[in-house]
Formats: structure tokens, sequence, C-alpha cells
């Protein structure tokens, strides 16, 4: 969610965007399950499209359409197989990464290219099919339609090369932490713009102290994505404010208080529509995940039946950049205002304390039966503390002196200073 949106009179959309306001246009964006099947159906409704006026087109030589008819059956026919072979490599990567790396990595399931490759596949089978029947018992067609029938395959052969490519990344270690941190720097770099000013640090009142609490009615959810733009227009057109109690990645239970609403009120339906939810987290509008994967996978790697601290630091690696790129960031971006300038919606945010702790407090317990993963823990903290702004370093101080604590009793003759 980007720090400030611009509301206007319009429930759907921001106005013009002022000094330090930017357009949320990212929050508008259709879910991911609506955008892979309207690829498929796009697609399939293009393959059909094409296929139908085949017997029409007179350009070129012209062949026996019988040997024609047969060639696009066989081609139509055989991505059948190909989008099985998606899908195999499509589970057998998940399936590699959840148990290798943690449950909650779906990289490679929502890669575009998978769905792409699937999408266009089903296109070429509808149009093999479809211009096949449609050729009939003519005597002869243009050379035209199986000529692209045939390049239409080799695309689909080119993307299937692609998609194997990258699975073999996502089962890499290297490739599934780089990408974790490149979504997690874009999404950064979209919610947290502006540097941090210690002179502003003192939280304004809240939007909503006061009002009408709507709860989460259906059954258990997690918050994926807030249409803030949608909020906003809802709040302003009712004179309301409304500040949500929930953040996205947060589990929505029966009777969880979603949101409290001042004013003349947004209806329940018209907030509770605003929510997208679904069965797992995502890189949306969740910034936080980001470090619970990656703590996730260093705390699998030092487990016990792994046993792997190398793999532990290569994730307090990514952690270290996740949270130096944050350290100077303004991270109070939860307030949101209409044209007018007043604040119409709020949402929890993470604060700089709340991102430490999830990266770095499961991971020291753990790390603490490792001399190599406890030595890189206290060098990403004394980097934060290096790096972080002045009021920023007590969380890092604490944590910092414990790990110096434990690492001199519990291993002292490795554990040296390290500082020079």
């Amino acid at each position: 969610m980007p720090d400030h949106i611009d509301g206007s009179d319009r429930p759907d959309g921001p106005a013009r965007p002022g000094k330090g306001r930017r357009r949320a246009t990212r929050l508008r964006r259709p879910p991911r399950a609506v955008r892979r099947d309207l690829s498929q159906l796009l697609c399939a409704v293009a393959g059909l499209g094409l296929g139908l006026p085949a017997p029409l087109i007179t350009g070129g030589p012209r062949v026996d359409a019988g040997r024609v008819v047969s060639v696009l059956f066989t081609l139509g026919f055989g991505v059948i197989s190909l989008v099985s072979i998606i899908y195999s490599v499509l589970f057998l990567v998940v399936q590699f990464s959840a148990s290798t790396f943690t449950p909650r990595l779906g990289l490679f399931r929502d890669e575009p290219v998978v769905w792409r490759t699937f999408a266009f596949t089903i296109g070429l089978f509808v149009f093999c099919i479809t211009s096949g029947l449609a050729i009939g018992s003519r005597e002869s067609v243009s050379t035209l339609v199986p000529s692209a029938a045939v390049l239409l395959t080799l695309v689909a052969l080119a993307l299937m090369r692609t998609l194997q490519m990258k699975a073999f990344d996502s089962i890499q270690l290297g490739h599934s932490l780089t990408a974790i941190t490149v979504r997690a720097r874009r999404l950064y770099d979209t919610l947290y713009p502006n540097p941090y000013d210690p002179t502003g640090a003192v939280p304004p009142p809240p939007v909503a102290d006061a009002g009408a609490d709507v709860r989460w009615t259906g059954p258990p959810a997690v918050l994926q994505n807030v249409d803030v733009p949608a909020l906003l227009g809802a709040a302003r057109a009712r004179d309301s404010a409304v500040a949500l109690r929930v953040a996205p990645g947060t589990t929505l239970s029966e009777g969880t208080v979603v949101a409290r609403v001042t004013g003349d009120g947004v209806p329940a339906s018209v907030l509770l529509g605003a929510l997208t939810t679904g069965v797992e987290r995502t890189f949306d509008q969740d910034p936080e995940l980001p470090f619970r994967l990656l703590a996730d996978i260093a705390l699998r790697a030092l487990s016990p039946a792994v046993n792997d601290p190398a793999t532990a630091v290569e994730a307090l690696d990514h952690l270290e950049a996740l949270l130096v790129r944050l350290a100077g960031r303004d991270l109070d971006v939860g307030r949101f205002h209409d044209s007018t300038g007043r604040a119409r919606v709020s949402v929890p945010v993470p604060g700089w304390d709340r991102y430490v702790r999830t990266a770095v407090d499961d991971v020291l317990f753990a790390a603490a039966g490792s001399p190599m993963a406890l030595r890189r823990t206290r060098d990403l903290l004394r980097t934060l503390a290096e790096r972080a702004p002045g009021d920023r370093r007590a969380v890092v101080l604490d944590r910092l002196r414990w790990v110096e604590r434990t690492g001199g009793e519990a291993y002292p003759l490795v554990w040296t200073d390290g500082a020079g």
C-alpha cells in the first residue's frame, strides 16, 4: 500500500495525486486467479476465432486437405501431453519447495510463465481442432494453415523450455532466496518511498478511535488485499472514517473485528467487499511475508533433522539486506487521505520493531546451537546497529547483547570479538 492515496468523488478510484501522494493502481488489479482464468479464456477464444475461418484462406500454395487435417489433429492432441507435463512440473516443484524450503513458498506456482504457457497451449489446441473440423471434406487448403499450426507449436515448445528453466531455478536455494528478496525490494520501494525522518516519528492520532465495529462473518481466511481507493470513496461519500484493525497477512476467523467505522458509517457489505481473502498470504500487500519466508528457511535449515547451518547463513544474508533497506525508510504509511486532505482510512502496518522481531527472534534461539549461524546473526545485528537511525537501535542492541552473551558462554574457544 502506498503511503497516501488521494480519494475522489468516485468510489472506484483516486483523484489527482498531490505532492507526496501517489496512485494506488496496483491495489485495483484483478485477483491473480481471475487474471489466470481470463488469460485461458482469451486464448481459447482466440484459437476458436482463428480456426473457424481457416478454410476461407486462399493465399499461397494449396495442399491436400486430408493430410492437413491429420497434421492439425496430431498437433492438437499432442499439446495435451504438453499440458500434462506442465502440471507434472508444477506439482513436483511446488512439492520440492514445500518440503525443502518452506510450505509457504509458492513462487514457481505464481510465475506468470506457468499460466501463460498453459493458456497458450489451450489456445493452440482449440485452434488445431477447430481448423481441422472446419476444413472438413474439402479437397485442398492453403499451406498457411498448417504453417501457422507448426509455428504456434514451436512457440509452445519455446514457452515449455522457459518453464523448465524456471522450474530448475525454483529448486535451487540461491535462486529462491534471490526471488524472495527481489519481490520484497519491489514491494518496499512501492510502500516506503520516503526516507525516515526522526523529527516526524510521533504517530498521529487514529483515524477512527470510536465508532461501530465491523466483524468478519465468513469462514476462516487470510486477508490478502485491501482495496483502499474503494474504501476512500465509500468513506468520503458518507462522511465517515474507516480504521482497519487487521493487516494483510492476518488470518480472519468468525467474529474478528475487521474495522471500526465512524460518521454515517460505511455499510459492512461495502467494507468487507473491499477486502480480498484467500487461503494463504501473498506478496501483494504483505510486507512482513518476505521476512517470514526467509526466517522459515533459516529455521528449517537449523532444525536437528536438517542441520544445515550454511543454508541458514545464506538466508540471514538476505534478511540483513532487507532490514538494512528498511532501516532508513519511513514505515508509517498506513494513513490514507481524500482529495481534501482529510484522513479517511487507516490500515495497520508493521513498524521497525516488528520487522526485526519477525526476521531475527526465532532464528536467534535456533542459531544458539550453531556457532556458524550465531556468528552470522551477530554480524547482522552489528550491521543494523551501525546503519539504523538512533531511535531504532534499541531493539537491535538488545538482541545483539543476548547473542554476544550466549556465544561467549557456549563457544568460548571460537567466539572472538571480530570487531576489527
